[in-house]
């Protein structure tokens, strides 16, 4: 009798213990909740400047609150159309680089998208050392694609020198979600040494596992850096055209948290003077 109540006692406190363990699994180890009105904070951000991949057709603008402030607890990205430098649209790419990046860990952006043809918004990672090894053996990590053409696809890939579009050898997947520009949704990637997990609103659909054949397929143990931007036109978010009438669109972003595991190694934060704009593809 007694040893039943011992083994009961043993399985309830493991009950009660798995929820706390499960929260404490994660640390939050970087954020911007946007909650101060204004520029985006320069502590975290950064910016993309000019026009600068994929034939978008948007001038990227920096510091200009018509394109990118908080406001009302969100980053406001917005894309204009209107003549600017060279281009007859603006909008903004934001990013951590020089700032932060990380080589694990889970990242969280709760957003509502932009929508209409010819959008194109993004959350997606870049690795640090692009400048020296080129795209895309540096990597990239695509959370969240969206094209206004398809307003209801999420799509998720990754880019590396084995693995990428140009070779016709990219891996990614896509989930239907309805109506992703009129209601807030988590974008979400698990990031571990052995494989990425992809998730909107904790329903997983991309799944990419280190096949062990080193830097060409897994370029993620180099430090990634996270962009936020609202691209107009180019290469995917035009093949359908563009429709003016829909402007401005804005992108609204809640909050972006990064966490990891208690027992991982901190984020690589870096701070310093902000170099030429990357090329994304």
């Amino acid at each position: 009798m007694l040893f039943r109540v011992l083994v009961g006692m043993v399985l309830y406190t493991s009950l009660l213990l798995a929820p706390v363990a499960a929260a404490e699994e994660w640390k939050l180890v970087w954020s911007d909740e946007f909650d101060k009105p204004g520029l985006p904070d320069p502590t975290k951000w950064g910016y993309e400047v000019g026009m600068v991949r994929n034939h978008e057709l948007q001038y990227y603008t920096k510091e200009r609150p018509e394109n990118a402030r908080v406001e009302d607890g969100n980053l406001v990205i917005e894309g204009r159309k209107e003549p600017y430098e060279k281009a007859q649209y603006t909008a903004a790419s934001l990013r951590t680089k020089g700032k932060a990046a990380w080589t694990s860990g889970r990242i969280e952006v709760r957003a509502k998208l932009p929508t209409g043809r010819g959008t194109w918004p993004a959350i997606w990672l870049l690795g640090e050392d692009r400048d020296h090894r080129g795209w895309p053996a540096c990597g990239e990590i695509d959370i969240m694609e969206n094209v206004g053409y398809e307003p209801d696809e999420i799509n998720a890939n990754i880019h590396t020198k084995l693995y990428n579009h140009v070779m016709k050898t990219g891996k990614g997947s896509k989930i239907k979600i309805e109506k992703p520009y009129a209601d807030f949704h988590v974008y979400k990637l698990d990031w571990t040494n052995e494989k990425m997990d992809f998730y909107v609103d904790d329903q997983k659909y991309f799944t990419y596992q280190n096949d062990g054949q080193g830097r060409d397929s897994w370029p993620y143990d180099q430090p990634q850096y996270l962009i936020l931007n609202l691209a107009l036109g180019g290469d995917w978010g035009a093949q359908k055209g563009m429709d003016d009438s829909i402007f401005p669109q804005k992108y609204y972003i809640d909050y972006v948290r990064v966490y990891q595991k208690a027992d991982a190694t901190t984020p690589a934060e870096k701070k310093g003077e902000e170099k030429k704009p990357e090329e994304k593809k």
